[in-house]
């Protein structure tokens, strides 16, 4: 984005100046979500010099599982066994990896944090895309010694499931969009660590603003260690989460509200359609 040369850059103005121009904006999100931000395209800040489309907010959209097969998944068998919202959930969606470095300091501060957690490991790239060996990339013995508070998935978890589950008490994740929404509408309180694109962004909306989430402190190239991961579990599950889990509730219903009858995305939805009938007129 920084270089005007580079195709990507040019992409994203397209994109933009199409926006401005367009007859509305679809957003997978609800007013009392983002009001400022609504607020703000609304009232045209964003396009000073011309007209600002109608924005549509219809979310929250969430998505179920796409797991194939009648059987429940292990890791929500293993989930009935836990005490109510007490697991942490460690995901970072379908781009989110690290390096083999960085895996092992998660492990230790995951260890040393004594939380309850469900971890989903992926391979470091540039074998992404292999089934990871645990025993390899995990410290030694971190399985064993975790055995009787811990679950590890490979590869992928069914998240809107997990996270729908009443033992699971908080999600850490890379701040993507949906998995926000998921969270938020499971009413499942959050640690933000963001790694690419508009997930810091995201935290800043998610920490600052809505308050329904905790940030760890990384380094300028994406480092956390495990004492800082193992401190924000703490505080997360602990007194000091309180906040954020009250924070989070309060989100989940108004996601709820959005969707009743005369709720504020059922209204921005039936506008859409209304502009939809009357451009085929």
């Amino acid at each position: 984005m920084s270089d005007r040369s580079s195709k990507l850059y040019g992409y994203f103005l397209t994109a933009a100046t199409n926006m401005a121009k367009s007859n509305g904006l679809i957003a997978n999100s609800f007013e009392q979500l983002e009001t400022k931000a609504i607020k703000a395209i609304s009232a045209g800040l964003c396009v000073p010099d011309g007209p600002t489309p109608p924005i549509f907010c219809i979310g929250p959209l969430v998505s179920g599982s796409n797991q194939g097969g009648d059987g429940q998944h292990e890791c929500l068998t293993w989930l009935n066994s836990q005490p109510r919202q007490s697991v942490v959930f460690l995901s970072f969606g379908s781009m989110g990896l690290f390096s083999a470095e960085q895996l092992k300091e998660m492990a230790v501060g995951i260890e040393n944090s004594g939380q309850r957690f469900l971890w989903v490991v992926r391979n470091p790239p540039p074998d992404d895309e292999k089934e990871p060996k645990l025993d390899e990339l995990l410290p030694e013995g971190f399985l064993e010694r975790t055995k009787d508070r811990g679950f590890v998935l490979k590869q992928w978890a069914p998240q809107v499931e997990v996270l729908s589950h009443a033992s699971v008490g908080g999600l850490v994740t890379h701040c993507g969009w949906s998995s926000t929404l998921e969270a938020v509408s499971a009413g499942v309180p959050m640690v933000g660590w963001p790694l690419f694109a508009e997930q810091r962004m995201n935290r800043v909306v998610m920490v600052k603003e809505l308050k329904v989430a905790l940030a760890v402190k990384d380094s300028e190239e994406g480092w956390v260690s495990g004492e800082e991961l193992g401190k924000r579990l703490r505080e997360l599950m602990g007194e000091e989460g309180k906040t954020v889990r009250e924070r989070v509730t309060v989100m989940r219903d108004a996601a709820v509200e959005a969707w009743r009858e005369g709720g504020s995305s059922r209204i921005a939805l039936a506008k859409l359609v209304q502009l939809w009938l009357s451009s085929t007129e």
